[in-house]
Formats: C-alpha cells, sequence, structure tokens
C-alpha cells in the first residue's frame, strides 16, 4: 500500500507509475476511507448544519473519485482485457458504496435536518443548489424506501453496472474483431490515396499483405464514403451495423434487454411511471411528453424535406449508375457524389486545408481570441500513452487555468468515437482556486509515412465540438466539485460544445488556421464560400437521423419494457417513422447503441437536438454583434461556461441572452424553413 501511487499525494494523474495491479487494492482502501469521512458526519454529536453535513458530505471521498476517474478514463481511451477484468470487480464494489452511501438512514436524516431549514438559513445561490442536489440525490435514490425496498434497489444497481460494462466490451471486441482485407488493388478504385496509404500500413501492422480496413471511424467512414466498389461497400457497412447482434458470445440483445427492465424496474420502486420520468425530472426538459413533443414538431418539419432530400440523391444515384433502390451502404457514397457535383467540393480537396496540427493552433487560436486564454505544450507531464499531447493553459495575467489532455489517434485499447472527460474537478477550498485537468479523446486519420494528420471538415467540427467541452470544463469556477464545470442538467451540457462548431464555418476563423500542409496557402475563398453553402446540404436527412435516435432512446425508456421479446422488431417499429433507406435484416442499432446502453445519454439522446436550438439561438447573437466580440464571449463565458450547475440553466441562458431561446434560428440555419 505505502507504494501504491494511487494512494500517494499527487497532482497530475501519475500514469506511468501506475500499473494494473494498483487499481483494486487502492480503489478499495479508499472505499474504506470514505467510508471513514461518512461516519464521522453521521456520528457528529452537534446538530446537523451546512457546513457540518452539506460541505462535509461534499469534501469525502475526493481521492476515491480522482482514482476511479483515472481507471474509467482508461478504461475506455486505452484499455486491455486485465482493466475489464478489474471493471467487472470494482464497478459493482462501486455500486456497492455508492448505495450504502445514498441508503444511509443516518446520513440522510442529517441532510434532511438542514434541508427542511433551508429558508431560514441564508444560505448563497450555489450554497442553496449544492443542498436541494444533495437531498434530491438522496430522495430520487431510495432514501425515503423501506428495508426490503432498499435491498432490491441495491441488487438492481450491482446488475446494471455490470450489464453495462459488459455491453462496452462486448461493442469494443465486436469492433476489433472485423477486417476487411482486400489484396486486389482494383477493389480500392475511388479511395483517396491517403485513405489507401492508411489502410496498407495497418495491413503492414498486422503483418498482412495488401490493405486492412476496419471499423474504426477514420477507417469506416472514408470506406462507405468513397468505395466505388458497392459488394464492399456492403460488407463493410454490415458488419458495423451488426455489432453484437450475432447471437453469440459477444452478442448484446439480452443485454439490452435486461438493461431496459432493470431500469423502468429502478424507476417503478422510486415512484416514477418510467426511467425517462425519473431521469428528465432533473433536466431541462422535465418530462417524457415534452421531449417526445419537441422530437416530434422537429420531424414534422424535417419529415417533408428528408423525404425529397432522398427522392434527389436516389435520381442522382440511379443517372449515375443506374441504381433503382438506394440502399444504406450508398448513402454516404452518392451523398458525396452529389456534393461534389453541386458544390464542386469535396473532403479531398479540403483535407490539405486541415493538418491536425494547425487545427489545434486555430481551436486554441478562437479560445484566446474569445476567452483570453494561452496554451503551451510541455513534457513534463505524465501521459498513459505516447500519442497523449499535454498543455499548460493559462489566462492574459499568465495565471493557471487547467491542465489539458489531448488524445486523438485510434487504437486497438480505445472506443470509437469523440468525448471530454476530467482527472480533477475545480474547486474553491478553504480560499484557494484548485484548477481542473480536462481531457479530450478522438478517433481521427493518423499521420502516415508521406502525410501529417489530415482532417475531414467533420473532424474538424468534432474537434471543436469536444474543445467547447474542454473550454467548460477548463472554465469552471466554482466552490464546489459536484456543481462544477460539466456538471449541469445533461440538456444543456451540450451548449458549449455544439455552439464552438460555429467558428468552423467562418471565414474570419478559416483564415487563420486553415492553411495547406506543404505550402502554407491559406484556404481559397471559394472553398470557404462552398462548405458554408454546404452547410445544410441533406440536412432534413440528417436531422431525420438524429431524430430517429432521440426517438429509439425514448422507446427504450419512456415506457414498460417488459413486453418486448425481439429487440430488432421494437427497434424496426420504433424507427417507422423516420425510416428512409430499406431495413437491412443483418443489422440492429440498439445492439451497440453505446451513448444509451453504457455511456450517460439513457433518456437523454434528445439532448444533442434540444442544446442545438441553444446553440443556434446563442450563436445568432455572436454574429449580429461579431463572431469574435469581447462583450458577447465575457457575458458567455461568465454565465454559461464558469457557472457550471450552480444556477438553473434556464436562468443562466437568459442572463446571457437576454431571452428564451428561439426555436426558430434553429430551423432557419438548417434551412428548413
Amino acid at each position: 500500500m505505502k507504494t501504491n501511487p494511487l494512494l500517494q499525494p499527487y497532482n497530475t494523474a501519475p500514469f506511468s507509475k501506475i500499473n494494473n495491479s494498483h487499481y483494486l487494492p487502492a480503489i478499495s482502501k479508499l472505499i474504506e476511507e470514505t467510508r471513514l469521512e461518512i461516519e464521522a458526519i453521521t456520528s457528529n454529536t452537534e446538530a446537523p448544519t451546512f457546513k457540518n453535513t452539506i460541505e462535509a458530505l461534499e469534501n469525502t471521498g475526493q481521492k476515491l473519485d480522482r482514482a476511479t476517474s483515472i481507471f474509467f478514463n482508461l478504461n475506455s481511451a486505452e484499455t486491455n482485457d486485465e482493466i475489464q477484468k478489474i471493471a467487472q470487480e470494482v464497478s459493482p464494489m462501486l455500486t456497492e458504496f455508492s448505495n450504502d452511501m445514498l441508503l444511509n438512514k443516518a446520513l440522510f436524516e442529517r441532510i434532511k435536518s438542514v434541508y427542511n431549514q433551508k429558508d431560514t438559513l441564508q444560505l448563497s445561490e450555489e450554497q442553496q443548489m449544492l443542498l436541494n442536489k444533495k437531498y434530491k440525490a438522496f430522495s430520487r435514490n431510495g432514501a425515503n424506501l423501506s428495508d426490503k425496498k432498499k435491498k432490491e434497489l441495491r441488487k438492481i444497481d450491482a446488475e446494471l453496472s455490470k450489464l453495462s460494462l459488459t455491453f462496452g466490451e462486448n461493442v469494443l471486441a465486436e469492433t476489433n474483431k472485423f477486417e476487411l482485407h482486400i489484396t486486389n488493388k482494383s477493389d480500392l478504385s475511388g479511395l483517396p490515396e491517403g485513405v489507401i496509404e492508411a489502410a496498407a500500413q495497418t495491413a503492414e501492422e498486422k503483418n498482412k499483405k495488401g490493405w486492412v480496413f476496419t471499423l474504426d471511424y477514420p477507417s469506416y467512414v472514408p470506406f462507405l464514403t468513397y468505395a466505388d466498389n458497392r459488394e464492399l461497400r456492403k460488407k463493410m457497412a454490415i458488419a458495423f451495423g451488426s455489432k453484437g447482434f450475432h447471437n453469440d458470445e459477444l452478442d448484446n440483445q439480452q443485454n439490452v434487454l435486461k438493461i431496459a427492465n432493470l431500469r423502468h424496474k429502478r424507476a417503478q420502486l422510486l415512484g416514477y411511471k418510467s426511467h425517462a420520468h425519473f431521469v428528465l425530472e432533473e433536466r431541462m426538459a422535465k418530462t417524457p411528453e415534452k421531449v417526445k413533443s419537441f422530437l416530434n414538431e422537429l420531424l414534422e418539419k424535417a419529415k417533408p424535406a428528408a423525404n425529397k432530400e432522398f427522392d434527389e440523391l436516389t435520381a442522382f444515384a440511379k443517372e449515375l449508375d443506374g441504381i433503382d433502390h438506394l440502399e444504406k451502404w450508398d448513402g454516404a457514397y452518392y451523398s458525396e457524389k452529389l456534393k461534389q457535383k453541386l458544390f464542386n467540393l469535396d473532403d479531398e480537396k479540403l483535407k490539405p486545408y486541415f493538418e491536425l496540427k494547425n487545427v489545434i493552433n486555430g481551436v486554441f487560436d478562437v479560445a484566446e481570441k474569445l476567452f483570453d486564454l494561452h496554451f503551451k505544450e510541455v513534457q513534463n507531464i505524465d501521459k498513459y500513452h505516447p500519442d497523449v499531447k499535454t498543455y499548460e493553459v493559462s489566462d492574459h495575467t499568465g495565471a493557471l487555468v487547467a491542465i489539458f489532455y489531448a488524445d486523438f489517434h485510434p487504437r486497438a485499447g480505445k472506443r470509437n468515437g469523440a468525448w471530454m472527460t476530467s482527472y480533477k474537478p475545480q474547486q474553491i477550498k478553504n480560499g484557494e482556486n484548485d484548477r481542473p485537468h480536462i481531457s479530450i479523446v478522438c478517433n481521427f486519420t493518423k499521420p502516415t509515412a508521406s502525410k501529417p494528420s489530415l482532417l475531414t471538415f467533420n473532424e474538424v467540427t468534432t474537434l471543436f465540438h469536444e474543445f467547447g467541452h474542454a473550454l467548460h470544463g477548463m472554465l469552471a469556477n466554482t466552490h464546489y466539485p459536484s456543481l462544477s464545470g460539466t456538471s449541469v442538467y445533461w440538456d444543456f451540457v451540450e451548449l458549449p460544445s455544439q455552439i464552438l462548431e460555429n467558428w468552423c464555418y467562418e471565414k474570419e476563423t478559416l483564415e487563420f488556421f486553415a492553411k495547406h500542409y506543404k505550402t502554407g496557402e491559406v484556404i481559397p475563398m471559394e472553398y470557404v464560400e462552398k462548405i458554408k453553402e454546404s452547410a445544410t446540404f441533406l440536412e432534413g436527412m440528417a436531422t431525420l437521423r438524429q431524430l430517429s435516435f432521440g426517438l429509439l432512446d425514448m422507446a427504450w425508456h419512456g415506457q414498460d419494457p417488459s413486453g418486448i421479446k425481439n429487440v430488432k422488431a421494437f427497434e424496426l417499429a420504433a424507427f417507422g417513422d423516420t425510416q428512409l433507406y430499406p431495413d437491412v435484416r443483418e443489422n440492429c442499432m440498439s445492439t451497440s447503441f453505446s451513448h444509451i446502453f453504457q455511456g450517460g445519454y439513457s433518456a437523454g439522446y434528445y439532448s444533442y437536438k434540444w442544446a442545438e436550438v441553444l446553440d443556434a439561438d446563442a450563436f445568432a447573437l455572436f454574429k449580429q454583434e461579431g463572431i469574435f466580440n469581447k462583450k458577447i464571449a465575457d457575458r458567455f463565458k461568465g454565465f454559461v461556461l464558469s457557472q457550471g450547475g450552480t444556477v438553473d440553466p434556464m436562468e443562466l441562458y437568459i442572463k446571457f441572452r437576454g431571452q428564451k431561446p428561439d426555436p426558430e434560428a434553429l430551423l432557419k440555419r438548417a434551412g428548413l424553413v
């Protein structure tokens, strides 16, 4: 124990000193230490006060939180069989500990005692929010249940924590298991040179001749977009869409049904009609009815546009290649061809202007112009993988704002997608502002022997998106860690990320980072115009796709799922109103829908569209006043980025914007009205 780096004092995470054998003993020991901290609160003979109960509880378990954040972040970004095995042991332990705390009668009595006096305590707005959140965390998670029901809740939670881990492990194993090995050069027809080179590099890494394509996004997406060989596109699309749906040891159908049913059972036990009713009580949307009406309202506006676009795409594919019926593996391919025809623009023309290094500098420049932040790459901070870049972030006075980690490329131990996370939260304690350690993880095109990492425009917007989340974490300025940074309502958390994407489309921004990697030439203005023109290309279809995911999520979580016997049939019914392409018999989305069955988006996938309304309306103000207007940027920083969850998000939004968000702004931007 004395040599365990997770039990020694550390500032930045001591990755190089940690080996897998350290996790289980450290987490076990820190759980015990946190139990003692809680015991000190419950055995206090003084009357419960905000300081000796609520603040004391907020300060418990901080070492445990840091150790578990290191462990679970690595389980997503740099995992292996051993880490996954440890996760299967650690997760139930943490769930049991969390339940022990939330179902601790003596602790809840003290919290309730303070809560009942809240009107006489003269608390600050932030303290009131902390008190409300602590009280609700207990009351919403079983503190008022009978002992028999508490026991049942513990059993459900333990099972859920294991099931979501297994679900994620199966998806990762399925992603890593498949490869498309090409030995015939003619099968590469249509693919850009950089994509072919990357596939040759992958083949070499796997000791194979020819070219290897995988289900990692930087390999899969270009293949579906550019490969002329329709049969091979079909093979890739079916492999991607059938993850966890093969009736084998990696099958997720039973996991999906068990998770949905256990969540429903848990919600009912706590007195809620469904899992969605439970979740949405603590969201801006408040009720499943409001979410469904929001999604259906957008569906009504988007569907005519989507049908029209789909007919145009079908007609184009028929005219070009004589294809009568578009299939899912045709969508990206013909969309790209049509985009090239209409706008004379494709990613291959744009990629040379988006070298990863320049895009990183570009996003840093945006942060500097808007929020006075400075980023300095440093080599003295421990990393968990050589690919990771580390930065010190400071303000205009040189004071430290945050430590920032960035991890950009795919590898076998990393799950697909892109996300922002934290290794240490911000808090103001004993008069000292303890700054956060923030990380973004992405899966961008790797550099090859002849080219640096060149991004598609979609990857550029992804980088800006995740960096928007990172800014929310970095600029946090609150007293309590549980209210800090991205600890906000889930349907508000996407506002900082989605609004930042808007800067990618602006000439003023592109001019200072979109430079040709060979010549240094600034991106031609005609390309900038075309990027803007094509921003709403097939927007109806894109909107329908996002709505289909939100509606599927609500279908799983907004009702009693006990009657569902067939995952695929249920999913097809949920997709009914949003379906454009014919169904693919071999595919099922739910079995790899990690956002809702592994991540935190259950009953919350609608948040992306909800936040788009906020971001379109908020960016309209920047457009009106100037995209680098300091006064507006200061307001956004002051009311949105720094306040975390200390104030109701709608209040914060109105303080920034001067009005409630206007849904028309999104429809206008999307070209749907």
